[in-house]
């Protein structure tokens, strides 16, 4: 009898040792370290498409604006610049580029993005986390919103207020609570995070971003582009290739005299783009690379 039951122990234990794709168990990768984002999208198989651009029209840009935000309303530029003691919000002739109406901040605030929506004015500050609301015709604040984190870039897609805060993610708010609603993140290619996203745009259903620091290698290792974004599902849609729209300003001061300012003019479909400091704002054109 302990014969019997010593053989059929042995058979009992090759058997279990035997593994198949059948009994092969599952392993769950999100609980190994592989330096790899299990939740990064495969883009590789699909080639992401490249625009470059062409100059329609030069305007001027007040050098001393460090642009953080830029949006067009009704025939007008309206702009939030940064620095602490200089940011400010303005509204601006397009044609000349005098500014016709402004708001300085107090110097304990660092101005960052700005959209509009419904008739009020919203813009961020950095590390502030603070939003303020202004009425559009006279600039008067209405209200202030606090958020979690720093604030970057700002626009809106008629029902959400889109935030940036110089992460791989974006999010939605509320414009009436500032309640978050919901978030997305967006990937390179080859699946690694799309860091320093800065100022964006909402233009014909893509969010369109500028990328701060682009052209240092661990960011994109390009200077002066704007990711075109998804944002239903953060998917990378496309590049907009800037380089050397305006060698002169970049050339004064390469770290900070970066592109940061879209503009999109839905009722005449124009496309406006400028920098921090720049001397230039420029209505372009895309085209295929």
């Amino acid at each position: 009898m302990r014969l019997f039951l010593l053989i059929l122990f042995s058979v009992f234990a090759v058997a279990c040792k035997t593994e198949t794709p059948a009994n092969r168990p599952t392993v769950n990768n999100n609980s190994v370290n592989t330096n790899k984002n299990v939740n990064a999208p495969d883009q590789t198989a699909n080639k992401i498409p490249i625009y470059t651009y062409e100059i329609v029209n030069t305007f001027k840009h007040d050098p001393k604006a460090f642009t953080q935000g830029l949006v067009i309303h009704d025939g007008f530029f309206y702009e939030s610049t940064g620095e602490y003691g200089d940011s400010s919000l303005r509204k601006v002739e397009i044609a000349s580029g005098k500014v016709l109406q402004k708001k300085d901040l107090d110097d304990d605030y660092f101005g960052e993005g700005l959209t509009i929506m419904n008739g009020r004015i919203y813009q961020l500050t950095w590390r502030e986390s603070v939003a303020f609301v202004y009425d559009l015709n006279d600039f008067k604040l209405l209200k202030e919103f606090r958020y979690q984190g720093e604030g970057w870039g700002l626009t809106n897609d008629g029902k959400h207020l889109i935030l940036s805060d110089g992460t791989h993610v974006i999010r939605f708010f509320d414009p009436e609570t500032f309640q978050m609603v919901r978030t997305i993140t967006v990937f390179r290619e080859g699946g690694k995070p799309l860091l320093d996203l800065n100022e964006l745009e909402y233009v014909k259903g893509e969010i369109w971003a500028n990328i701060w620091r682009a052209d240092d290698p661990q960011i994109l290792g390009k200077p002066n582009h704007i990711a075109r974004i998804d944002p239903n599902s953060g998917k990378l849609l496309g590049w907009i290739d800037l380089g050397n729209i305006s060698p002169e300003d970049v050339r004064r001061d390469p770290s900070s005299n970066t592109l940061n300012g879209i503009a999109y003019d839905a009722a005449s479909d124009r496309i406006f783009v400028t920098g921090k400091n720049w001397r230039n704002l420029f209505e372009i054109k895309l085209k295929e690379k």
